[in-house]
């Protein structure tokens, strides 16, 4: 009886504390409000992107209004800023080129050639390499376009409200890569 209460025991013990860690996670990472550019922005929402029954990454959704409806938030040339925080070890730059590639063309309904050069400069950042506990953090502002960073580091900036509106529609969009995320990310 006691053998079996250990085998009970260690793996209930084990996924405590495994959603311990990853929900302070979230909070570190997705805090209720955040200032970006003096302006004041409040999460409108977190969800996490499973694939095959695993989890690969979080999302955090930001937004100067959390009434905004999804096609408002994509559309919008209004400051909001998406956070992506990596929980998979499986997760490889070469990995994340292809799902974000396959993000912008259900995105863009397969017809991403008008900023192919934006989401060649997106994808270049994620070359320098994409590992577990890394935070990625798309930043819209209507004068700046959308800045890149990794870590708290700025990487890139990328002029447009078209490029802005294809990056948020892989999530938010018609056609998101993953409906239940949407879902999470509008609560």
């Amino acid at each position: 009886m006691q053998i079996m209460m250990k085998k009970l025991l260690i793996p209930i013990i084990l996924v405590f504390f495994s959603l311990n860690a990853i929900s302070q996670n979230k909070i570190e990472v997705f805090p209720k409000n955040l200032r970006f550019e003096n302006q004041d922005l409040h999460l409108k929402g977190t969800g996490t992107r499973v694939k095959l029954w695993m989890d690969m990454y979080t999302l955090g959704l930001f937004v100067s209004d959390t009434k905004q409806d999804a096609d408002l938030i994509v559309s919008g040339n209004e400051t909001a800023i998406v956070r992506l925080s990596i929980i998979s070890g499986l997760i490889t730059a070469e990995k994340m080129d292809k799902a974000i590639r396959d993000g912008f063309k259900k995105s863009t309904q397969g017809r991403p050639e008008a900023i192919r050069s934006e989401i060649e400069d997106f994808l270049n950042v994620f070359k320098q390499g994409v590992e577990k506990k890394d935070v990625f953090q798309f930043s819209y502002q209507p004068d700046l376009g959308t800045i890149i960073s990794k870590n708290g580091d700025k990487l890139a900036s990328i002029k447009g409200l078209a490029f802005k509106q294809a990056l948020w529609g892989i999530w938010l969009g018609k056609n998101p890569v993953d409906k239940k995320l949407k879902e999470e990310l509008m609560k």
